[in-house]
């Protein structure tokens, strides 16, 4: 009844699916053998979406507050609990994969051997209701949203390029001095960057790009296979700079640094498992994160 209550609110077995953890043909299998014991259809399946039947609607009405309960349940045990427990799917950008907060994330399962962690690394935005989301992490400046959201941190971005590339240009001095550069690009950024110096002064200049990209760790190999500049988080270029792989292109101008973010439902069905989680990272997952 709980699997059917999913399909229903998800509208699809496949979304019921993603949120249950459970593959969806034990989703479908799971309606069938209910229909099976009440001796009725409950939903019409189409190619397209499913819809109640009459006999559907009614059952439904009975049902749907199973899983909300059940969650409410397990809130409540965590609340007053001694040891957290229960199960977390969660979103990260892929060059996350090895940083501070996968580390971080780490120690939280270490810490806390009951909690299930569900991790999809991925540079794509993911909605976090459609794909059934506990927690996404989320790099860059958080937009206005209906979503909960705490900063958890933030990293410092360079400007770089390989010592070959480089070494066909003029050492440049000021960010017009890169009018003429290739860039590889964040397809999920604008194409002007903002440089401010030393003393204050912002720069903006447009990036020069025949090479668009949607990942950072794209952008990393093909800054390092000399096709021009690339802004790439401290933690994907520290060692390449520190061997000289890399190098970092005006190093006295600032960019602007990115933000973490936990983001989360404002009606998380593990609204206190999540919270555990989220200000565990603010505390161990990176040295700038604020309280």
């Amino acid at each position: 009844m709980a699997i059917f209550a999913k399909v229903v609110a998800g509208g699809s077995f496949r979304i019921a699916a993603k949120e249950l953890g459970i593959a969806p043909s034990r989703v479908s299998h799971s309606v069938s053998d209910l229909e099976q014991f009440l001796g009725v259809t409950l939903l019409h399946r189409t190619t397209r979406k499913l819809s109640l039947t009459p006999e559907g609607e009614k059952f439904y009405a009975h049902v749907e507050n199973i899983t909300k309960h059940a969650e409410a349940g397990l809130n409540e045990i965590n609340s007053v609990g001694d040891e957290p427990i229960g199960s977390l799917k969660i979103s990260l950008p892929a060059f996350l994969a090895s940083s501070e907060i996968s580390a971080a994330i780490a120690e939280f399962v270490q810490t806390y051997p009951k909690v299930n962690l569900s991790l999809n690394y991925t540079d794509q935005v993911i909605n976090i209701m459609d794909e059934g989301l506990d927690l996404s992490i989320r790099v860059g400046w958080l937009e206005d949203s209906s979503l909960m959201a705490r900063k958890i941190g933030e990293s410092k971005r360079f400007l770089v390029a390989s010592s070959k590339y480089a070494s066909k240009h003029q050492p440049p001095t000021h960010p017009n001095d890169l009018k003429q550069w290739d860039w590889v690009h964040f397809s999920m950024r604008g194409s002007t960057v903002d440089f401010t110096s030393p003393n204050g002064e912002v720069v903006c200049i447009c990036e020069k790009s025949r090479v668009n990209v949607n990942s950072a760790l794209a952008i990393s190999h093909f800054v390092s296979e000399n096709l021009g500049l690339g802004i790439l988080p401290e933690n994907l270029v520290k060692k390449q700079l520190a061997q000289e792989e890399l190098i970092h292109i005006l190093p006295n101008w600032q960019l602007k640094p990115l933000g973490y973010y936990a983001v989360w439902p404002n009606n998380a069905r593990r609204e206190n498992l999540t919270l555990l989680l989220v200000r565990f990272l603010a505390k161990h997952g990176l040295v700038t994160a604020e309280d």
